[in-house]
Parts: structure tokens; C-alpha cells; sequence
């Protein structure tokens, strides 16, 4: 197998490269399932567990069953759709590449449509939340995949958070396309620039067991603390020579986690893919990576924002069923017209700093829309977004059958800013009024 060099690696993310006309939206969500009687998240084993749970959908709607060790891991059907499993159980949808807005929230509607028809026979439901509201990390059970594994053992040697990060976090992200190296750059440094509005805008999260957190977005303040080698704003995306070379190099010195082999994976966490490249990784002198193991290793920094063949939006909490439709939305708006890109390039320029990133991450987490990017408040940041990305779709004027173009998916982000109330704050309210600080009503009431 002739060697892999960086050339090879450059040429990867070069074929990302799109002409406008084939720009596609991929939209993937994070839900917990529970047991509807006793509230527990679910386990993968047992009666009605997650098991039961993926070969239902399997059975029930033709999807292709994944398995590892003879477990089903993952479902995929003739789309480019799936839906996995996260470390404590969490399912994750991620979407077909579509064409519009309206496509998009009509495969969210079917998807819920298809996971509450398997689940009520099981005795189950989901919730749509940034962080588990209920359970310690100890009440979680691990899913069978030997990735996870890896991670697992690995997390706690280089965070204090990570398996809170694994098994209690839930997240919506949106994948976007670019059209050359330039187009990149400028759109990465734009949402990396305005990640932490995002996560203010769709801050969902303001509980750990039971009790407020202090924070309104709990799963953006796990990630402070979770792995500084791979998360967070890296400082040189917004350098002037930034690009494909750039980028590539930040990933190759992002520690490795684990090589697939023979249909196991095999824990070199901690490792440098760039012995791997040069044949001196430790366990495996003399064997040079594939494409393949370059495709599992992008997969392992967590930047905020990441940049694979697509670029991914990582900063929302995960919500109610309107707010999922509303982050790709937001980022369409922004970034998939020509004025709005100029106009959101000008709006984060100011911020394009990684000290200024890195606090006002934190200030997210804790604050929401009350906080502050550099010297300006987020609220007024969120709204001048939300103008651009409003009139971005306008300006796109992709209609549905109603003639309503695609703006109308903003209207529960122009809710939370017009009421000053992010969905945090809205939970916080009924805890400490109508539920008595009862955290068990947060499954009855907000439940899908």
C-alpha cells in the first residue's frame, strides 16, 4: 500500500470543494431516551432497551442494521441518513444532505414521527436537552461500541469532564459546504467567531442532577474542561495564511485515540498520527495509515467549529423540536449568501481572537445572552445574526407549498431574543415555580 503524505491529505479536503449550485445542508440531533415509568435513562441490554429499541426502527421502517460484535450499533437507510449511538445512549440523527430548510425540518418531523411510533410500545420516550437534567454519571450506562471504550480510559487522564461530555451531553449540529479554499477560510472564521452566540441563542441546559446548575448552558461549560488538546478555538484559524496546510497540521498533532483493525479497535490513545504517517506508531512499526484511518482520525479533535469535507457547527445545546430546524437555519441564513457572508463576516471580525473566544465560551455557558464577547454584549450580537441570517433566506427565497420561504424557521430564535428568555431560562422558570423545583417534570412537559 503506497504510503500516505500530506499531499494526499490536502487533496481530501480540496475534494470538499463545491460550486454553489451542489451546496447541500446536513443536519444531525442528539436526544436522551428514557423509560417513560421510572424516568431512568435507557441501557442498551435488557427489555426494551436501546438494542430493542434500533432493531424495531430497523425492522419497522428498512433501515440497513450496523453491528459491531453482533451488537446494533447504528441504522442506515438508502439516503445517506443514519441514526447512531452515542456513549450513554443518546440517539443521534444524522440527516440526508439536503437542498433546503424546508426539507430539512420535514425529515426532523418524520424522524420524531418514526422514533415515537417504535417507542411506545417499548414503554419509552426523549427529551431534547443540553444536559442530562436528572442523573449522575455514575446512574449512566455505557453503550457496547470499542470506541467508546478507548475513550473512556483515555478521558480522565486529560480532563475532569470528558465522560460528562460522553454520556450526558446532547447537542445540534449543522454541516455546510464551501466552495474553494478562500470560501473556507472566511466562513470558518466566521462561525468560529460567533460559535459562542450560538450557544447563548440555544442555551437548553440550566440542570445536573436535579438541581440548577448555575450555568444555562451546562453542556457548553462541560467542554471547557473535557480535553484542551482537541477542543475549543484554535488560534490559527483566524492567522493570515490560514488554510487547507494550516489545518491539516493542527489535526495530524491532535493525540490519536484508536486504529481499526479486523473489525476491532485498538486503543493508541494519546499517540501522534504523524509517527502513524512515517510508520513509527508504537504496536504498529512498519504499517502506514490509510485513507480510512485518516477519516477515523478527523473525527477526533472537538473544535468548536471542525472542519472535515463540510464544516460543523458544534456549539448549540440540543432542544425541542422547533429549535432543531432553527440552527441550521440560523447558519444557512448566514453563511449561504454571498451579502450575508460579507455582512457576518464584518459583524465577527472584531472578535476574531481566540483569548476573546475562549472567554466568552464561559461566559456563554454561564450567562447565555446576559453575557459578553469581548466588551459587547452576546444579546446584541444575536441580533444583528439573526437580522443577517433573516434576510440571507430571504434573499435564497426557497418557498414551500405555502409560498413561505425559509425565514420562517427563525421565528423561535426571534422568540428568545424578543422575550429576552433563552429556553434555559424558560426551564428555570417553571422549577422554581409550577414544578416546585421537581426536576421530574421536566419529562412529562418538555418530552417530544
Amino acid at each position: 500500500m503506497p504510503k500516505l503524505e500530506k499531499k494526499d491529505l490536502l487533496k481530501w479536503f480540496e475534494a470538499g470543494a463545491k460550486p454553489r449550485s451542489q451546496w447541500k445542508i446536513g443536519t444531525e440531533h442528539e436526544k436522551f431516551v428514557f423509560y417513560k415509568e421510572s424516568l431512568e435513562r435507557v441501557g442498551y441490554f435488557g427489555k426494551s432497551g436501546i438494542s430493542d429499541l434500533l432493531n424495531k426502527l430497523a425492522q419497522e421502517n428498512s433501515w440497513e442494521k450496523i453491528l459491531e460484535n453482533n451488537n446494533t450499533i447504528a441504522l442506515k437507510d438508502d439516503t445517506g441518513a443514519s441514526i447512531s449511538l452515542e456513549p450513554g445512549g443518546q440517539l443521534e440523527l444524522s440527516g440526508t444532505p439536503l437542498e433546503n430548510l424546508h426539507q430539512t425540518c420535514k425529515e426532523t418531523g418524520q424522524h420524531l414521527k418514526m422514533m415515537k411510533k417504535a417507542m411506545k410500545d417499548l414503554g419509552l420516550s426523549m427529551i431534547g436537552l443540553g444536559y442530562d437534567p436528572k442523573w449522575s454519571r455514575s446512574n449512566q450506562k455505557w453503550m457496547p461500541k470499542g470506541r467508546y471504550e478507548i475513550m473512556r480510559n483515555y478521558m480522565p487522564k486529560v480532563g475532569a469532564l470528558g465522560l460528562d461530555m460522553m454520556l450526558r451531553t446532547c447537542t445540534i449540529q449543522v454541516n455546510l459546504d464551501y466552495l474553494n479554499e478562500k470560501d473556507m477560510v472566511q466562513k470558518f472564521q466566521i462561525s468560529l467567531a460567533l460559535q459562542s452566540i450560538a450557544t447563548a441563542i440555544f442555551a437548553n441546559s440550566p440542570f445536573i442532577e436535579g438541581k440548577n446548575s448555575g450555568y444555562l448552558s451546562s453542556r457548553a461549560m462541560v467542554w471547557t474542561d473535557t480535553d484542551p488538546h482537541r477542543t475549543g478555538v484554535p488560534q490559527i484559524v483566524f492567522d493570515n495564511d490560514f488554510g487547507y496546510e494550516k489545518w491539516l497540521d493542527y489535526v495530524l498533532n491532535v493525540p490519536m485515540y484508536f486504529v481499526y483493525r479486523d473489525g476491532k479497535y485498538i486503543d493508541v490513545s494519546g499517540k501522534s498520527f504523524l509517527d502513524f504517517m512515517d510508520g513509527n506508531l508504537e504496536g504498529f512499526e512498519g504499517d502506514y495509515p490509510t485513507i480510512k484511518d485518516w477519516e477515523d482520525h478527523i473525527t477526533v479533535p472537538f473544535p468548536e467549529v471542525r472542519l472535515k469535507q463540510y464544516l460543523e457547527m458544534r456549539g448549540a445545546d440540543g432542544g425541542p423540536w422547533n429549535i432543531i430546524c432553527a440552527l441550521p437555519a440560523l447558519w444557512v441564513g448566514l453563511l449561504y449568501d454571498q451579502q450575508s457572508q460579507e455582512d457576518a463576516y464584518n459583524l465577527a471580525k472584531p472578535f476574531m481572537d481566540s483569548k476573546i473566544l475562549e472567554e466568552g465560551r464561559i461566559s456563554a455557558a454561564k450567562y447565555a445572552l446576559e453575557g459578553y464577547l469581548g466588551n459587547t454584549p452576546m444579546y446584541e450580537i444575536a441580533q444583528e445574526m439573526l437580522k443577517i441570517s433573516s434576510e440571507g433566506l430571504k434573499r435564497r427565497s426557497k418557498t414551500d407549498q405555502r409560498g413561505l420561504d425559509e425565514r420562517q424557521f427563525l421565528d423561535p430564535l426571534f422568540n428568545i431574543i424578543n422575550n429576552k428568555q433563552t429556553g434555559a431560562e424558560k426551564l428555570l422558570e417553571k422549577y422554581n415555580k409550577s414544578w416546585d423545583q421537581k426536576i421530574d417534570n421536566i419529562f412529562i412537559e418538555d418530552a417530544f
